[in-house]
């Protein structure tokens, strides 16, 4: 009797879908639709052959196989014999495994049971045929469908197991989020599509893991596909998803602040054989790590930290130099003066389990796309435990001292000095000012007309300032970094009787004058006579200088016990054209006391409150019917708003719509009108986003229920 030939397979793809968790997909409604698999899961297949399958002479193996060499030992080879005797699968759940679940004339049905440990990415299955006791005559066949293979949050097995339904609904299911940008006095969310089941996203992730170069073997490594994901986010080293542009030139490409999610990108990117995608910063590539991640099966989440240190240096301090008539040292020769801090930076947390770290290191983890600083020679970071990072034990893997200094590094300013050895003289240190908040998304709610939804989080990423714990942190970490010893031993300066206080400035419209106030008291009974600078300057939200906008400076004395008032006054003539990216300003005030030798600065920064933007839509709010949404906002300038472009999207309901708009008189009530047909049922969330030469990031949201 010849080996029976297998002529057929059904891989059942919607019925499999429905029990791994994977049945929202949209590829999986499509003429080209493929099975999505979950690790840990069970799945059922038929194998038709060319005549009756006989269990006591038919030899049959199913092989899974992934990546261009597979391997048994390596994981990346799997081979299964069907059992006729073994009924039902009781082996060990972390192993593959095959059963025999119905014979059926010339049919066969099988059950199988990925490994909680597979490799991530995409499998092929064969199958290979004999006669027992035979060898020379092996028929083998190839099934033509290729098998998606994904991470399993809900399988307690699995590396990126999420025990709480609740969190895996928001970190894994939601499509639909917010990105804080602002400042911390004033967060602000930026609604996003992450669209992680849209048809082309999961096959775009493939990709990106394919040109990450990350061994097959090791993709089953929820730590390894995190860090791989880190750098292949970004373009700098490997061509990957994003590339990115922080000097407000954006002709070439879309404007970072263009975006309304990651579906228009990883199009894009899949469109042109995996070309970069221009712009992005770094919410664009903290929202397109979470449509990653999420389709990938990790639970993830993005976070923002306000006032994000950018150490260059390691020096676990952000020093920044002034020169003797108080300007800020943005270039030198002398000192390393490449330290910033971002007003706000975006990375993401994604949940796993930390096998390589000590107990109690494993649950979010930070990883983060935007290329600041190498790893490994790499533009990458993470995973960092969160846990690590809090109590500042920066000898763990992976980057942990980089992010450390990110949420609590002191910032140090230095003013040239003449009789100093090496030429400047500490004037200021802030040991509370950097990590002023680090927030994500609540799981609870989403706001779709205010900031209600926003969670604080700090107290997971770091002690409370001013306490105790907090300063043991630090030193804790100083420990583990050599080159910071020298900049936390500099002596601390004795201080003056000169009271200084710079006011805060929370939030200003845009189109409103400013005021920068230094408020003096001499807190002596002698005269002082003061030397003071008041500066403000528009700046990149990385901390980039932007354009000086205002400045004023002078001598002047204050009596005993008497206090005294600098202002300089901003109108908006003034600062309108020297706004960039985000509308940040940054104040300086420097000032020195000539008798006593005392020195003191501080810096504050705030952000122009853009227009709010109204949201509304109309029809019948049916799968198949066309909808119309309309949103009004006002210019608040007394001058046109030139070079303007909308985008409008929402997951089952529009594919991201980019459209060129005409100029924008000064004062102009603006009302704009589109439609779209559902293609989904459920409630949908449509986000628009508008921009502008003269103002960016024009938003809003808003959920519509689809019958």
């Amino acid at each position: 009797m010849d080996p029976i030939v297998p002529v057929g397979t059904e891989l059942y793809i919607k019925e499999n879908a429905a029990e791994c968790h994977t049945d929202m997909y949209d590829i999986l409604d499509s003429e080209a639709a493929f099975p999505i698999l979950r690790r840990g899961c069970t799945f059922y297949f038929a194998i038709r052959f060319n005549r009756e399958y006989v269990p006591t002479q038919d030899v049959v193996r199913v092989r899974f196989a992934i990546g261009p060499k597979p391997n048994v030992v390596k994981g990346t080879r799997v081979i299964l014999p069907i059992n006729p005797r073994k009924k039902r699968s009781i082996d060990d759940p972390n192993r593959w495994s095959i059963s025999l679940n119905r014979v059926d004339g010339d049919t066969i049905a099988v059950q199988v049971r990925v490994s909680p440990h597979a490799p991530v990415g995409i499998w092929k299955c064969s199958l290979q045929t004999n006669i027992v006791g035979e060898k020379g005559r092996r028929n083998d066949y190839e099934i033509p469908d290729e098998i998606y293979i994904i991470f399993n949050p809900w399988n307690s097995h699995d590396g990126v197991y999420m025990e709480k339904e609740e969190e895996l609904k928001e970190y894994v299911l939601n499509e639909v989020g917010k990105i804080w940008c602002g400042t911390f006095k004033k967060p602000t969310g930026k609604h996003w599509v992450f669209g992680q089941f849209d048809d082309i996203v999961l096959p775009s992730a493939m990709l990106l893991l394919e040109k990450s170069g990350l061994p097959h073997s090791e993709r089953g490594n929820p730590v390894m596909i995190a860090r791989a994901l880190s750098a292949i986010v970004n373009s700098v080293d490997d061509d990957g998803l994003v590339e990115g542009r922080w000097d407000g030139n954006y002709e070439d490409g879309t404007s970072p602040f263009a975006w309304t999610g990651s579906h228009a990108i990883m199009d894009q990117f899949l469109q042109s054989g995996g070309n970069p995608v221009k712009y992005g910063q770094c919410w664009v590539f903290s929202g397109a790590t979470v449509t990653v991640c999420r389709t990938l099966g990790i639970p993830c989440r993005s976070t923002t930290n306000y006032v994000s240190a950018h150490d260059t240096n390691r020096s676990m301090t952000v020093d920044k130099f002034f020169d003797m008539f108080g300007n800020k040292i943005e270039e030198s020769e002398e000192v390393d003066c490449k330290d910033s801090c971002w007003n706000f930076h975006v990375w993401n947390d994604v949940w796993m389990a930390r096998p390589d770290l000590p107990p109690g290191y494993g649950g979010w983890q930070i990883i983060d796309a935007t290329p600041q600083e190498t790893s490994d020679q790499v533009y990458r970071c993470g995973p960092a435990s969160i846990a690590a990072v809090q109590k500042g034990e920066v000898g763990y893997l992976y980057d942990t001292p980089f992010v450390f200094s990110e949420v609590n590094a002191d910032i140090v300013h230095f003013k040239e000095d003449e009789e100093s050895d090496w030429g400047f003289s500490r004037m200021s240190i802030n040991k509370y000012h950097v990590g002023r908040k680090i927030i994500t998304k609540s799981i609870h709610i989403t706001d779709e007309q205010g900031d209600s939804d926003l969670w604080d989080v700090t107290y997971l990423y770091k002690n409370p300032e001013n306490t105790p714990a907090e300063r043991l942190a630090v030193y804790n970490a100083v420990r583990g970094v050599p080159k910071a010893q020298q900049f936390y031993e500099i002596p601390t300066q004795d201080e003056g009787d000169v009271f200084f206080d710079l006011i805060d400035i929370d939030t200003v419209p845009l189109g409103e004058s400013f005021d920068v106030v230094v408020e003096i008291e001499n807190k002596s009974n002698d005269e002082r006579s003061i030397s003071a600078v008041l500066s403000s300057a528009s700046v990149y939200y990385t901390g980039a200088a932007g354009s000086d906008i205002k400045k004023s400076q002078g001598t002047f004395k204050v009596a005993g016990g008497q206090k005294e008032t600098l202002r300089i006054h901003v109108t908006p003539e003034e600062y309108i054209e020297k706004l960039v990216d985000h509308g940040l300003i940054k104040i300086y005030a420097i000032a020195s006391v000539e008798e006593t030798k005392q020195t003191w600065s501080e810096e504050d920064d705030f952000t122009m409150i853009l227009p709010k933007m109204a949201i509304d839509v109309s029809g019948d709010f049916k799968v198949g019917q066309p909808c119309e949404v309309s949103f009004k906002f006002k210019n608040p300038l007394n001058f046109p708003l030139t070079s303007c472009v909308y985008t409008l999207e929402g997951p089952g309901l529009q594919k991201p719509k980019k459209v060129d708009f005409r100029d924008i008189d000064p004062n102009e009530d603006v009302a704009i009108t589109e439609s779209f047909t559902a293609r989904k049922v459920g409630e949908r969330k449509i986000v628009v986003s508008f921009t502008s030469k003269q103002i960016q990031n024009i938003s809003a949201s808003i959920s519509v229920t689809i019958e």
